[in-house]
């Protein structure tokens, strides 16, 4: 049985991994069958879920789905694995039982002799993030189900950028906002900060989306409570999300009509 190249990529938090690998993907040619695995996201897989969007061709591989990954592996063209940076290096052996991969590590430019160049056969430059902030926290939670108002939402991340709930290193979260898409946002301290970007979903105009949503913040004295209780603030009621759903729905009737 041939193998396919199976390509697992680490790196610190921030880096860049996911953004690579989707580059990698989409250089690709369209016919080949690539499947993609990140182990250790439990119930908040945005990594999953935004690779997901940007590459649909894609099949891709959550916590618990390890049997239906490795049966899928025989089919595949190329297979990638991504390491969260809260994961030993040596963390997908058991995993792949010894099959041979490729490890890249997804680097800052100044980072030198680090563990990752140990492990890694080839590095790629990444973000030149900070490295020297060591963070003690990792707060996740999902809210799938939930309809975020947007402006709320967007108060709510600059709070978290700008030290509200304490020193944050690395934030990144989907949400699913009042017109019915779906946003993502990134954030890592040093880095210059972008705008929340949509994805490439379908707008969900019928009740409480069941599609994933939540958020991963990472930092120091964290003030978990706190973030909890104002995102709670930000979801909206069944019935605002009734009002606005038929109001989204009303104005892209008459753009279509127009």
């Amino acid at each position: 049985m041939s193998l396919p190249t199976i390509i697992v990529v680490a790196g610190p938090a921030g880096c860049g991994k996911t953004t690579w690998i989707c580059q990698q993907i989409q250089n690709t040619t369209s016919n080949e069958n690539v499947i993609y695995f990140s182990p250790g996201t439990g119930k908040v897989p945005i990594d999953q879920t935004r690779l997901g969007a940007e590459c649909p061709e894609v099949k891709v591989f959550s916590d618990g789905q390890e049997v239906e990954f490795l049966t899928k592996l025989a089919t595949a063209d190329n297979v990638y694995i991504e390491l969260g940076f809260y994961l030993e290096l040596n963390a997908i052996q058991p995993i792949l039982n010894h099959l041979p991969y490729q490890a890249v590590a997804v680097l800052p430019p100044h980072l030198q002799d680090s563990e990752y160049h140990a492990w890694a056969e080839k590095t790629i430059v990444g973000a030149n993030i900070d490295t020297n902030m060591t963070p003690t926290k990792l707060w996740r939670v999902p809210s799938t189900g939930q309809v975020i108002d947007e402006d709320s939402l967007k108060e709510f991340w600059y709070e978290i950028t700008h030290g509200a709930y304490g020193t944050v290193n690395r934030a990144k979260g989907i949400f699913d906002v009042a017109d019915g898409r779906s946003l993502y946002a990134d954030f890592v301290a040093g880095i210059p900060a972008t705008d929340f970007w949509e994805l490439d979903l379908p707008r969900h105009l019928e009740g409480r989306p069941q599609r994933f949503s939540g958020i991963e913040v990472l930092g120091q004295n964290l003030d978990e409570s706190a973030m909890r209780q104002t995102l709670a603030d930000c979801y909206l009621t069944d019935s605002a999300i009734a009002q606005y759903q038929e109001q989204v729905t009303q104005i892209l009737l008459e753009e279509t009509i127009q």
